[in-house]
């Protein structure tokens, strides 16, 4: 976000965004879960030109044992962007500061829907993989892992999702891709539990007004209605296939 402004693109053409988008349009998205026989549970996401992979292992035994917790499992994250992801500096290869923080983000998420308590000693590891961003890559990984907890057979509270809502002027709008999360005013990324629309993150880049942050949010919870009903198809469809085959 807060790119310069002497090379700033036209962000609102005619009303509409520049890919063509309302401000209430989301990014197409297609979801496959269970893409990885090595994984206990996995998903495939393309959101935009977002191609992402997102694996969890587990639970199983904690490593190191020191680390383990006797009463619930641990989880770990790690969220990567493989060096030809994108052309943007937060791509090269190795940990950085942006992945590791994302890392942390969505592990604090699981934490707080998986059912940590019926797997005590244990560690459950969430791998998230971006092979193409086009920015909100945080957001698809989310909502991807969640597909691949699910799929894995971990209990959870709810199957979250993830999207980011913004500011471009006085406009508010859903799913900024790179060129709108770089030039916009505002982003703010959200995961939501939808059973009960509990926010178990929010974090923000530039500022709204009141009015403005209460849009964002009936954005979110709006789009939020679409990207669970994909989660679940994808879900439905490993099931489905099981069954046939059965």
């Amino acid at each position: 976000m807060g790119g310069s402004s002497l090379n700033k693109p036209e962000l609102i053409i005619d009303g509409k965004r520049r890919d063509g988008r309302s401000f209430r349009d989301l990014r197409p998205i297609k979801i496959e879960a269970s893409v990885l026989k090595n994984a206990e549970g996995s998903a495939y996401i393309e959101w935009g030109r977002n191609k992402i992979l997102a694996a969890v292992y587990g639970p199983r035994e904690a490593t190191p044992k020191h680390m383990a917790n006797p009463n619930k499992a641990i989880i770990k994250c790690r969220y990567q962007m493989a060096p030809f992801s994108s052309l943007e500096g937060h791509s090269r290869t190795g940990p950085n500061r942006r992945a590791t923080e994302i890392s942390k983000v969505i592990k604090e998420v699981f934490e707080n829907v998986v059912m940590v308590n019926e797997f005590p000693g244990s560690e459950i590891d969430v791998f998230i993989e971006v092979l193409q961003g086009d920015g909100g890559t945080r957001a698809a990984g989310l909502t991807a892992a969640s597909v691949a907890m699910a799929n894995a057979g971990i209990r959870m509270k709810d199957l979250v999702y993830a999207v980011s809502a913004g500011r471009i002027g006085d406009h508010v709008a859903i799913d900024f891709d790179m060129i709108e999360d770089n030039y916009s005013d505002a982003d703010m990324p959200v995961a939501v539990a939808p059973r009960n629309n509990d926010v178990l993150l929010l974090q923000m880049d530039g500022g709204f007004t009141k009015e403005q942050f209460a849009e964002a949010k009936e954005l979110i919870l709006e789009a939020g209605k679409t990207i669970s009903e994909i989660q679940k198809d994808a879900l439905k469809r490993v099931y489905d296939v099981k069954g046939a085959s059965e």
